[in-house]
């Protein structure tokens, strides 16, 4: 659980300041669950340079409730939780501050997005929050004003935690809220994840993951371990402590998420995947014929432009499907079918047989309508709230990583989506799951993209 928060004080000379606003936003990993936020009367003058930044002034502050009016609802919201915030050493500084004037030891662990945006954001050319989210795209209202600065924070936090592929900042979380405490029932665990999307982490008593999978929902999946028999599930009931879940809103990401972080996490009750994910793949090739072959091979004879698949069976629907979808003969492509563009049968007289540049133009079509092949293109799906939409970016055929966008013009602007996405390595299993779940989904919008945007 975090308290993402940000604090406005007066400025003033060191532990001399007073807080005047503050905004608290409670975060399970998920949602929001809980928020807070007010003006607050510092009794206090507010130095100018803090009311030309602001906008807030003394008269302002006259009727709002003084700190100890707030403070236990300050406490309330921030409890059992790790304080985030940017620049955390500041707001926690000027909150234990003001809780000590109040004779009450406050002490919350902490977070701080300023470090995490330096380790995983390197090459960022600002870590201030204002230049930071500017530049990966994040919307951003009433900068410099408490609810605004903590909004901006909760989205870059939830980028920072999509981009933590080795999951270091859960872990770390996992055995600071586990430590000196007694296990929660797996009742528990069960009953606080949510029916949704995702992939999601099991992890002992020292935070780290034992075990992850993607799935539908993640409440029914986790029972499912609880409940199961079985050496592996009697090995997850036993060792598992605490359950972390993260909500990608999208199949077709929480499927890449599993892959990627499997190779990344390597849980020791996972069974890696083998290094293909593919047996069979359909090859579009031609060599000295006229004709463009279209053949079904083992995965061991792969060529360049070709289309991965799980089995022979699915390799040979899929060629039905293009015959039909691009009237393709059947016998051209290796199918015992009758030809339905031919009264008389695929005899001598087939014109794909006698037309090789038309045969050819087909085959390429059907080919490169579902290869990703040198495409520049996002994937569009659902995100993980209203308004938002993920995506999975390609760029010229490889697979550059996915994420998350609010506004048309993050969408359409390459390089910003270059900028917010979660890395992911490209390999022969990322094409082949991007390109049978499209050939199976076709629901998805696919947006086609310049290198040069």
């Amino acid at each position: 659980m975090y308290a993402v928060l940000d604090i406005e004080s007066t400025g003033g000379k060191y532990n001399e300041e007073g807080i005047m606003e503050i905004a608290i936003h409670k975060y399970d990993g998920n949602q929001v669950v809980d928020t807070f936020m007010s003006l607050v009367n510092p009794e206090r003058e507010i130095q100018p340079f803090v009311t030309k930044l602001t906008g807030i002034n003394n008269k302002m502050l006259r009727t709002a409730p003084k700190f100890h009016e707030v403070a236990k609802r300050i406490v309330e919201i921030t409890e059992g939780a790790i304080l985030v915030a940017h620049n955390a050493q500041f707001d926690y500084r000027i909150l234990r501050t003001e809780f000590r004037r109040l004779g009450y030891d406050f002490q919350r662990k902490t977070l701080c997005t300023v470090d995490l945006s330096k380790k995983l954001l390197p090459d960022a050319e600002s870590h201030s929050l204002g230049k930071l989210v500017r530049s990966l795209g994040i919307p951003m209202s009433d900068r410099h004003r408490a609810n605004g600065d903590a909004i901006a924070t909760l989205k870059l936090f939830k980028m920072l935690l999509d981009k933590d592929s080795s999951k270091s900042i859960v872990k770390e979380v996992v055995r600071k809220e586990t430590e000196g405490e007694l296990s929660p029932t797996q009742l528990d665990i069960v009953s606080d994840l949510p029916s949704e999307t995702g992939v999601y982490y099991m992890h002992d008593k020292e935070g780290e993951i034992i075990f992850l999978g993607k799935t539908k929902n993640a409440k029914k999946r986790v029972n499912q371990h609880f409940t199961n028999v079985g050496q592996l599930a009697r090995k997850l009931q036993k060792e598992t402590k605490k359950v972390s879940f993260e909500r990608t809103g999208s199949e077709l990401v929480a499927i890449l998420k599993e892959y990627q972080e499997l190779q990344n996490n390597n849980p020791r009750h996972n069974s890696i995947a083998k290094k293909k994910l593919f047996s069979h793949v359909i090859n579009f090739h031609q060599n000295g014929t006229p004709h463009i072959e279209v053949e079904i091979v083992k995965n061991k004879f792969r060529r360049k432009q070709n289309l991965g698949f799980s089995g022979a069976v699915s390799a040979k629907n899929f060629l039905k499907k293009i015959s039909e979808e691009f009237e393709l003969c059947p016998s051209s492509l290796g199918l015992d079918v009758e030809c339905k563009h031919i009264q008389n049968g695929c005899a001598q007289g087939c014109t794909d047989i006698e037309n090789a540049p038309v045969y050819n133009q087909k085959a390429s079509s059907a080919f490169q309508k579902y290869s990703l092949l040198g495409k520049s293109i996002a994937v569009l799906d659902k995100g993980r709230e209203v308004g938002e939409r993920s995506f999975i970016l390609i760029k010229d055929g490889i697979l550059k990583g996915f994420g998350y966008v609010e506004l048309n013009h993050q969408i359409n602007n390459i390089h910003i989506l270059e900028s917010i996405i979660t890395p992911m390595t490209s390999d022969e299993n990322t094409t082949f799951i991007v390109e049978s779940y499209l050939r199976k989904n076709s629901r998805l919008k696919v947006l086609e993209l310049t290198s040069t945007a």
